[in-house]
């Protein structure tokens, strides 16, 4: 088990071992950031963004909650969006999902899960966009992967259905989106390869937000 004492002597090995790599190292912390990426993640304590990832403190802005959804009208994921788009010109967004999600799990149960409803009804909306292909798989877990899989991609679409991604692409050519799952049993991340152009061209009849 993990002190609360035990963190504080973590982190002042942190920074020693931090500062022989870089006598600088602080220095260049404090300067400001320029993240190349944005990760959305899930809340889960066994997934953390940087270290999956082996980055560096700058390189990845992180925002995680329960399931790794993109609500819009969830103000936390929409002004962190924002702010990465708009402000630091991030070139790519992630939304990483994982197997073994209590999220995704929750929401395949028929029980009343108080304050949870409404934030799971998301992912009981994309099992209903994508029904016939998930109950034409017959083992469960299978089942259970495959929304997770399905819930990273509709999240994504959700980043892709904002303005700032929008106008920001259509003037930079940047920020491309991407989906993911981390797989808990072997430590490896899965690149769904979802296409990018392909969605933001599908969805520009009804969610254009670019004036054009």
């Amino acid at each position: 088990m993990l002190s609360y004492d035990q963190i504080f002597e973590n982190n002042r090995q942190w920074v020693s071992q931090q500062m022989e790599k870089d006598a600088n190292f602080l220095e260049k912390l404090a300067a400001g950031q320029q993240p190349e990426y944005l990760y959305i993640g899930c809340s889960d304590s066994r997934v953390t963004a940087e270290e999956i990832m082996g980055a560096s403190p700058g390189q990845v802005f992180v925002h995680r909650n329960i399931a790794n959804l993109v609500n819009n009208v969830d103000l936390n994921v929409m002004s962190v969006l924002n702010y990465a788009v708009r402000h630091l010109q991030v070139k790519h967004i992630i939304v990483c999902g994982h197997y073994n999600c209590g999220g995704v799990k929750a929401a395949l149960q028929s029980v009343d899960l108080g304050i949870l409803n409404p934030w799971l009804r998301n992912i009981r909306d994309v099992y209903r966009l994508h029904e016939q292909e998930l109950d034409s798989i017959e083992d469960d877990t299978l089942r259970y992967n495959r929304l997770v899989e399905l819930n990273v991609v509709e999240q994504a679409t959700n980043v892709i259905k904002t303005a700032a991604v929008q106008l920001m692409y259509e003037e930079k050519g940047f920020p491309i989106v991407h989906g993911w799952v981390f797989d808990l049993h072997n430590g490896m991340l899965k690149d769904l390869k979802i296409d990018f152009e392909g969605i933001l061209k599908r969805i520009e009849k009804i969610y254009n937000l670019t004036g054009k």
